[in-house]
């Protein structure tokens, strides 16, 4: 079994690349969850770990709410 998890650097060039395009300086963030509930990202924090080894020192943890005002049905993926 594999586990694949984004790490800051991947998502610092998955980010870069979307922000080529001003449509996704305005674009709403969110995050769906498994059960497909989409949620707002309230704030970015970057946390220390409690170091056991080097290979995962830090976190950036996305904290989520509940939307504050539903957005209409998806229609299609850019």
């Amino acid at each position: 079994m594999q586990i694949r998890m984004l790490n800051g650097k991947s998502f610092r060039q998955a980010l870069d690349k979307f922000f080529v395009s001003p449509t996704s300086g305005n674009a709403r963030v969110q995050i769906q969850l498994p059960n497909g509930q989409m949620m707002d990202i309230k704030e970015i924090n970057l946390l220390e770990n409690r170091v056991i080894g080097d290979r995962e020192s830090h976190r950036l943890v996305l904290v989520a709410e509940p939307e504050r005002a539903r957005m209409s049905k998806i229609i299609g993926k850019i």
